[in-house]
């Protein structure tokens, strides 16, 4: 029946829960496992965990385990072994680096060598899109359609759900509308939403640049801090206005403002690494302390927009080459990168370094 949701719907209802403290079922052939995020998990729903029976392990990514000295035997999870004691604020320890230099003892920690890590692997992806902390309590059932049933989890067949995982979803406009600006009276703001319930995009059009030329173009991720209340600590404000300025000059661009906050890992993570960078650690070692990668940004969703706004070639604004090098590998031919090297100040000086060395950025 056309009623029933798809496994794309079912992802973003699971995504859903997993925020709200809710635990999901995976489902693999005749295996199954039940998902809790640590964040969110709370001390009544971890003793009904414990109850099912299974070997409770924590999945956390091996940014994390390398923090916490604890070995993670495959280059995508690590499986914590849960102790007997264990409560909720253990697990969020160990997912949290917030106290990890008063009580950097956590351990030692057992983790799990072989096996199957499909469902700690999944549950980790999902806790990263849910902009979670990435570290999820995983445990095994026997039958796990049974249990969704029972309860009223949001049941995931993994063989289905596995193989979108890491894919772009497809994006649709929903509406745009002209738009004048102070940079430019000739602006038109288009809507685009992706299909799997994710953050809506935007792309700011500047007068009407021509589809069969190349386009001045920003990929621009949102950044709260920077582009709404003036945060010294990056460049992204002084990015924003200069590339819309220079498009204003110049008479015709495009913009595209990615709801990719905080390199990826959203607001709250982003504030996470922030407190952290305040403890002594650069921006990538505050990030990967927390256990996700250097960038955890999707670009594929630029060239995605651009080319449904009819643009093949582009003047790339960035001084991140891999942008340049995404933007290629997905059908866009970059003409010309422009630099766009504004925003420096005493407050971002380290941030901009860490960037230079350990990012490739070109300042």
């Amino acid at each position: 029946m056309s009623l029933l949701p798809t496994i794309t719907e079912l992802q973003a209802r699971a995504r859903a829960d997993l925020r709200m403290g809710v635990p999901v079922v995976f489902c693999l052939d005749e295996r199954a496992a039940v998902i809790a995020a640590a964040e969110t998990l709370s001390a009544a729903r971890l003793a009904d965990l414990r109850g099912l029976g299974g070997t409770p392990v924590l999945a956390i990514t091996p940014r994390r385990a390398a923090t916490l000295k604890a070995a993670a035997y495959s280059e995508y999870v690590a499986r914590v072994l849960l102790p007997p004691n264990a409560d909720c604020s253990w697990m969020q320890s160990v997912a949290d680096p917030a106290d990890d230099l008063r009580a950097p003892m956590k351990g030692p920690l057992r983790t799990l060598r072989g096996g199957d890590e499909s469902f700690a692997r999944a549950a980790i992806t999902f806790c990263k899109a849910a902009r979670l902390l990435p570290a999820a309590l995983v445990v095994d059932v026997d039958d796990g359609a049974a249990l969704a049933g029972r309860f009223g989890l949001t049941r995931l067949n993994a063989a289905e759900a596995f193989p979108i995982l890491h894919t772009t979803s497809p994006m649709n406009e929903v509406v745009s509308a002209r738009l004048p600006m102070q940079v430019s009276e000739a602006g038109r703001l288009h809507i685009f939403r992706p299909e799997d319930g994710g953050e809506e995009h935007y792309a700011v059009e500047i007068g009407q640049p021509a589809r069969d030329a190349p386009v001045l173009a920003r990929l621009h991720s949102a950044c709260f801090t920077g582009d709404i209340i003036g945060s010294l600590k990056c460049d992204c404000g002084p990015q924003l206005r200069g590339a819309l300025a220079q498009m204003g000059a110049e008479g015709a661009g495009v913009l595209l403002y990615l709801n990719q906050e905080g390199r990826g890992i959203g607001l709250a993570n982003k504030m996470r690494a922030y407190s952290l960078q305040d403890q002594g650690f650069d921006t990538v070692e505050a990030n990967h302390r927390l256990g996700f990668e250097d960038d955890e940004r999707d670009f594929r969703i630029g060239a995605t927009l651009l080319q449904k706004l009819g643009f093949s070639e582009v003047r790339l604004m960035t001084n991140n080459p891999k942008k340049v090098a995404m933007m290629e590998a997905n059908g866009l031919h970059v003409t010309e990168r422009v630099p766009l090297q504004v925003g420096q100040n005493p407050h971002n000086e380290g941030y901009l370094a860490t960037k230079a060395a350990k990012s490739g950025h070109l300042l």
